[in-house]
């Protein structure tokens, strides 16, 4: 189970990268990416099949990064999540978070392999403060069920 400090210590990072950032624009990355540059983070796109995404540069893999960033998030299709973990891990990010959607109990095992912290079950944006509509509704929700992290 994810704990509170896991995720405390995960945004206490100010660069990350998102792994498998949609080109569309329209994908929940991309909300993701915009709420994490409106709260000040600095942001890497990784996606292997763009070079630019919404006006960004963007790197193929983690590894092909300017510097390690403090932690990454997967939005990557759930059959490359395990890879993509394993690359950023064996890159030096240290703090992972496996966005619904993309985790798998294979990537999970590859990061908890690696020893680092790794977030998983959880939405990025239930947890970014402040949290906004409709996340803070699903928080709320989550919180009434005892289903958040402690």
């Amino acid at each position: 189970m994810v704990s509170q400090n896991q995720i405390k210590d995960f945004l206490a990072q100010q660069t990350v990268a998102l792994v498998g950032l949609s080109r569309s624009g329209q994908a929940f990355s991309n909300r993701a990416h915009r709420e994490l540059k409106a709260r000040g983070y600095r942001i890497y796109p990784v996606n292997p099949n763009a070079d630019l995404i919404e006006g960004e540069p963007c790197y193929h893999s983690v590894a092909a990064l300017p510097e390690v960033p403090g932690s990454a998030i997967f939005f990557t299709p759930p059959v490359e999540t395990a890879k993509a973990v394993r690359e950023a891990a064996a890159a030096g990010v240290r703090r992972l978070w496996l966005q619904p959607g993309a985790e798998t109990p294979e990537a999970i095992r590859a990061g908890q392999e690696s020893g680092i912290n790794l977030v998983a079950g959880e939405c990025i944006l239930m947890h970014l403060p402040p949290v906004r509509l409709p996340h803070a509704l699903h928080r709320w929700v989550w919180g009434a069920l005892g289903k958040l992290p402690h």
